[in-house]
């Protein structure tokens, strides 16, 4: 009986399912791509223009691209370590993971042209190229985790820099959007730093290091900075269209842009120390697992909670920037990545 699987054709002579694919590119850690994105957006005041949806495109083929590299670039390792992976496996050829990640790679620059004209590429083209170098060249250097923190941090600027459009200068929207940048690139180092011990198990004290830093990020993507944002909303509270409607809209007129400022600041901290709880309750848990009992099997299963723990710590650093409901839903999209990473491991 003939297999009625979806399959994509490359060449005459081979045939390989989308789930393969699928799982070759890890499909749904391309859910942890999004939020680097929105954050980076939300920081210099604009989370859904158009522009940041283009870039988000961008982000995760590049993403994609850089895991099909990855297999393509370990396939003899993988064939010792991860024989049931789609390259070591057969169920993809070797050739053919790199067609899907040069494939990919072009799609990224190109959506990221479209989105962001001149701008979205200089900032794309050096994450392609750091995902380029990782996965061939610096992955078993002391470099590699710098280069994948880095490629993510790109990630936050892409979204600052499209987000903010011609109305400002880059280096502005660079420095904007430093502190979400920052924390992203420090948690991503945590994850390489524990990557290199899921085979064969870690030191104890490599994961009570990178739990230690992991708390410190959370409390730091938690606060959400005090800054001139009740002042401006007062200025803004003299028009009607800028009162809050309930109890607040009874307030005179010169305290209703207060009374609103206050209620949203209260909002931004609610979800944001909501996010960096369910940071810790995911990645942080997985960590002190890994803490007690460092094999392989537990540090791996601490790696795979931070890809999709990036999510809430995403969520918090969106609140911070200024945008609650953006973040309130990524903090709804996080389950459901859990849930499909059960099916494709995310690592």
């Amino acid at each position: 009986m003939k297999d009625r699987k979806a399959v994509a054709r490359f060449g005459s002579r081979s045939a390989v399912r989308l789930s393969d694919l699928a799982e070759l590119v890890r499909a749904p850690a391309a859910l942890s791509v999004p939020g680097d994105v929105l954050a980076g957006a939300a920081a210099v005041g604009r989370p859904l223009s158009a522009r940041t949806f283009g870039v988000i495109g961008s982000s995760v083929c590049l993403y994609w691209a850089g895991m099909a590299l990855n297999d393509y670039a370990d396939a003899a390792v993988d064939s010792v370590e991860r024989p049931g992976r789609p390259v070591p496996s057969g169920r993809v050829p070797r050739r053919t993971a790199l067609a899907v990640a040069g494939t990919l790679t072009a799609a990224g620059l190109g959506l990221a042209a479209a989105a962001g004209g001149r701008r979205g590429v200089g900032v794309a083209l050096p994450l392609a190229g750091l995902v380029w170098a990782y996965d061939l060249k610096l992955k078993s250097t002391p470099a590699g985790g710098f280069a994948m923190a880095g490629a993510r941090v790109l990630d936050v600027l892409a979204g600052a820099v499209a987000a903010g459009g011609g109305a400002e200068s880059v280096g502005g929207l660079l420095r904007r959007a430093a502190v979400p940048a920052g924390l992203v690139g420090v948690h991503t180092g945590t994850l390489m730093a524990l990557s290199r011990y899921e085979v064969g198990g870690a030191p104890e004290r490599v994961p009570s290091a990178t739990l230690a830093v992991s708390a410190v990020t959370a409390l730091a993507a938690g606060a959400v900075p005090v800054s001139g944002g009740v002042l401006r909303g007062a200025a803004r509270g003299c028009s009607a269209s800028a009162a809050p409607s309930g109890l607040v809209a009874q307030f005179p007129a010169p305290l209703k842009g207060v009374a609103g400022a206050v209620t949203s600041k209260r909002l931004r901290a609610a979800i944001g120390l909501g996010g960096a709880l369910a940071y810790l309750g995911t990645y942080g848990a997985a960590q002190v697992r890994a803490m007690r009992e460092p094999s392989g099997e537990n540090v791996g299963r601490a790696v795979g909670a931070g890809i999709m723990g990036l999510m809430p710590l995403q969520a918090a650093l969106t609140a911070r920037g200024g945008a609650p409901g953006v973040a309130a839903a990524l903090g709804v999209i996080h389950p459901l990545a859990r849930r499909l990473a059960r099916r494709i491991s995310p690592t």
